[in-house]
């Protein structure tokens, strides 16, 4: 086998796991209390894959006859974040969560990012990312002041009006931000989030970037570039590794095009990995509590499975997985910490193998390292020989 296809559905976590209380997390299930909000929820093709046969899905219809082999995930790094669940699935466990700021940044850290962006912070407080335009948004536009917000994440996320503040200065004051937010106050990502419209009407565009930390030590995504293999990070996978171990990176404009982009690398002559994230699940419905959106990205998720499915060579291997949770009839707007699904499919791959609960993330990583034949990550235990027949 000379490829694999992962896609993590960013967010579709599919279950409490039994430390989710301790993050304030009880009762969620962020695919089940879709699947029990819309009743009407048309997924045949993540039915067929073995989606409804994952031990506890029994909120789905499960199958005889999977095309699939199943299972879920647990998590064992400490958090319920984008980076934790992305490192955690290549093979880096995060023991200590990553430092978060519930009563906004330190005036020593704002102080220095206004000295050397040249431009006042407005904000400096958790919230919903949508909210804070509405709230600040005009003063913005007004003052050229720039709002900081952050979140239950480990972010200092920067939102700007395109027209006000240009992407390249928004990018270069993300970057500047990366610089401070070291040591004992470091953060796992600065986000840029920049917005059109007007007051009442702001929309946050396609144009984020994330500027993340350095992972901590080397991932598979480092294997298989030294061994001579191509890694194709696909919507915001470049980011989350801030470029180590990827030969190629390709920024989406939403899931539809991270989805396009797949298939068009599926079709080409690569191998190795094509790692794809899917961000609005998580950015567009989840946070924002969206059921029927949630519900109407994955349907059409769904929808283009055949089309992935046709496209795979003959020795490709397709993973779909999440990284946490962020159930939208949940309290909040934060990630929820949860399993996530397994669904693995291929020529070379066994039909129906119940996978069952696997102990982390990092058993992802682990069998896609021993499926491309690589060095080993240092965590994760590989089911390859479970699954290739």
């Amino acid at each position: 086998m000379k490829r694999v296809i992962l896609v993590v559905m960013d967010s579709i976590g599919i279950g409490e796991l039994p430390d989710s209380e301790k993050f304030g997390d009880k009762g969620v299930n962020t695919l089940g209390n879709i699947v029990k909000a819309c009743p009407d929820i048309k997924i045949p093709n993540l039915i067929k894959l073995g989606i409804g046969n994952i031990d506890g899905a029994d909120f789905i219809e499960n199958i005889d006859t999977p095309i699939g082999s199943f299972g879920k995930c647990s998590e064992i790094s400490q958090g319920k974040d984008t980076t934790t669940g992305h490192w955690e699935m290549v093979g880096l466990v995060v023991d200590k969560p990553f430092k978060t700021f519930p009563n906004g940044f330190p005036k020593d850290v704002i102080d220095e990012f206004e000295k050397r962006t040249g431009r006042k912070v407005i904000g400096n407080k958790p919230a919903s990312g949508t909210a804070i335009l509405d709230e600040l948004g005009k003063q913005h536009m007004e003052t050229g002041d720039v709002i900081v917000y952050t979140s239950a994440d480990s972010v200092f996320q920067i939102a700007a009006h395109e027209e006000i503040v240009k992407l390249e200065e928004l990018y270069e004051m993300c970057k500047i931000a990366r610089e401070i937010l070291m040591g004992d106050n470091a953060v796992a990502r600065v986000i840029a989030r920049p917005f059109i419209g007007t007051e009442g009407n702001f929309v946050r565009t396609a144009n984020r970037r994330d500027f993340s930390l350095d992972p901590y030590d080397t991932t598979i995504l480092n294997n298989i570039k030294d061994a001579g293999l191509d890694v194709i990070g696909i919507g915001k996978i470049e980011d989350i590794f801030n470029g180590n171990g990827i030969t190629e990176a390709v920024h989406t404009k939403d899931n539809l095009d991270g989805i396009n982009k797949t298939i068009e690398y599926i079709k080409k002559e690569n191998k190795g990995l094509i790692f794809t994230n899917l961000v609005d699940f998580d950015s567009k419905y989840g946070h924002r509590r969206d059921v029927q959106g949630y519900k109407k990205a994955i349907e059409e998720l769904d929808a283009k499975i055949p089309e992935i499915i046709d496209n795979l060579k003959d020795d490709d291997v397709l993973i779909l997985t999440a990284d946490h949770g962020n159930d939208p009839t949940y309290k909040g707007t934060d990630h929820t910490r949860e399993y996530v699904p397994v669904l693995i499919y291929g020529k070379s791959v066994k039909q129906g193998v119940n996978l069952g609960i696997r102990n982390s993330f990092a058993d992802i990583g682990a069998t896609i390292a021993d499926i491309l034949n690589v060095d080993m990550p240092k965590a994760g235990e590989s089911f390859k020989n479970i699954i290739i027949k």
